[in-house]
């Protein structure tokens, strides 16, 4: 009972708070939920890592509030977020588009990855067992020395 508690607990602390202030939020349901679908696809600029839907930043909160007055004059989503991007650049997007500007933000993960993997085979493909590649013999000395400790002589 305790475990599912903690659970529990621990799944609604792991729950993002949404930054979004009450005095933010628009009176058409509608136009709030296409300014919530919007927000939740822009990087905020301060945090990086969070939408502005998600940041309590400064910044996330003017273009949040940008993004609702643009909605409010009549722009559809992609004139939001193409107005946005005109200002910020892509980097703006959590999802940047692939082209050349972005292509190492695409390809750059792969390209690591196959380093890696390579760098791996590198490492243990030099792994050799002797000169020639096979395990040496032992020496009559040697063979007589693990005979006796695998009988138990321990001599």
């Amino acid at each position: 009972m305790r475990a599912l508690l903690l659970s529990l607990m621990l799944c609604i602390i792991a729950v993002p708070a949404l930054a979004v202030l009450p005095s933010e939020i628009l009176k058409d349901s509608a136009l709030e939920a296409r300014a919530r679908d919007i927000s939740k696809g822009l990087r905020c600029l301060v945090c990086q890592n969070q939408s502005i839907d998600d940041s309590d930043a400064t910044l996330a909160r003017d273009l949040r509030v940008l993004v609702r007055e643009r909605l409010v004059t009549g722009d559809t989503n992609d004139e939001v977020l193409e107005y946005v991007v005109s200002r910020y650049g892509d980097f703006v997007l959590l999802n940047p588009p692939f082209k050349t500007s972005t292509l190492v933000l695409w390809i750059g993960p792969f390209v690591f990855l196959f380093i890696g993997l390579i760098a791996i085979m590198f490492l243990f493909g030099k792994r050799k067992l002797g000169s020639t590649g096979a395990v040496a013999a032992l020496s009559p000395e040697e063979q007589a020395r693990l005979n006796s400790l695998l009988k138990g002589d321990g001599a």
